[in-house]
């Protein structure tokens, strides 16, 4: 990371990862992936994410649940 690079916001970081927005939303909630809160938002340094990535800890594993529909969620 550099001081330079550009600060991301959810969406952004979603569009980065090419996944839904909500699956970030359930990365931050979950607190695995990299971010910062800056007043009431979310923040990311893309080369966080990616080293978060590149480690493998976006896996299925890391979410608290699994979703089964979009109407279901099933508790782990």
């Amino acid at each position: 990371m550099t001081m330079n690079e550009p600060w991301l916001t959810v969406e952004q970081v979603a569009a980065h990862l090419n996944i839904a927005s909500i699956t970030v939303y359930r990365w931050i909630e979950a607190q695995k992936i990299p971010c910062h809160k800056v007043g009431r938002q979310w923040r990311f340094k893309a080369s966080e994410v990616d080293n978060w990535i590149l480690r493998g800890d976006a896996s299925d594993e890391a979410l608290p649940f699994k979703s089964t529909s979009h109407h279901e969620r099933k508790v782990l």
